[in-house]
C-alpha cells in the first residue's frame, strides 16, 4: 500500500507467469492484414499474459500493438479485472478495420476492437461479455431470432385486439391466441 497525504493506494501483489504455460494462438486476418494474437493462463485457468504480432518487426503498427500486449498482461499480472482492461479497447475505430476472417467476429472497427472482442470471446463468461455487448455471431443470430419471435408475437396480440375491439365481443376462446 501506498500512502499519498490523506489517501493510501492499494496496489496488489504482481502475479508472474510460470516459465512453461499453455495458451492458444489465434491467427486472424482483418482487411487485408495478418494478426497473431497469443494467449496464456496461469495455473488457476485465467488469462495470464497475452502476446500480439503483426506486420513486419521494427515498424511503428508492430511497436503500438506489442506495448499494447504488455500493458494488457502488466494489467493481468496485477490482478486488474479482463473486463476493465478489455473495455476501452472495444468499439475503437481505426484501420486495418472491416471483414475478418474469424467466423465468430465477422466484422470488426480496428485491430484493437478484435483483440479485446477475442479475449472476451474466449476468456469471459456469457454474463459479463454480455454487459460489454460482446457476443458471437451465433449468440448475435439468436437474439435476432428470439427478437423477431417476439416481434412477430406482439403483432400478432395487437391484431387479435384490434379485431375483438372492432367486432366489439371476444373472439371464441377455441380459436388460437397469440
Amino acid at each position: 500500500m501506498y500512502q499519498f497525504g490523506d489517501e493510501a493506494i492499494v496496489v496488489g501483489v504482481r502475479r508472474h507467469m510460470f516459465r512453461r504455460c499453455s495458451g492458444h494462438t489465434t491467427a486472424v486476418t482483418i482487411g487485408a492484414e495478418r494478426f497473431c494474437l497469443t494467449a496464456n493462463q496461469r495455473d488457476d485457468g485465467g488469462l495470464g499474459e497475452v502476446f500480439i504480432h503483426w506486420g513486419k518487426h521494427g515498424t511503428s503498427a508492430a511497436g503500438l500493438v506489442s506495448g499494447y500486449a504488455i500493458a494488457l498482461s502488466l494489467g493481468l499480472q496485477h490482478q486488474v479485472p479482463l473486463a476493465d482492461l478489455i473495455r476501452p479497447g472495444l468499439g475503437q475505430f481505426f484501420v486495418p478495420n472491416g471483414h475478418t476472417d474469424d467466423p465468430e467476429i465477422p466484422r470488426v472497427r480496428s485491430a484493437v476492437d478484435y483483440i479485446a472482442r477475442r479475449l472476451a470471446i474466449d476468456w469471459l463468461p456469457y454474463p459479463e461479455r454480455a454487459a460489454l455487448g460482446v457476443y458471437t455471431l451465433t449468440e448475435r443470430v439468436q437474439q435476432a431470432s428470439a427478437w423477431i419471435k417476439a416481434c412477430d408475437t406482439a403483432a400478432a396480440a395487437r391484431l387479435w385486439a384490434e379485431a375483438e375491439r372492432l367486432t366489439g365481443t371476444a373472439l371464441p376462446a377455441s380459436t388460437a391466441r397469440p
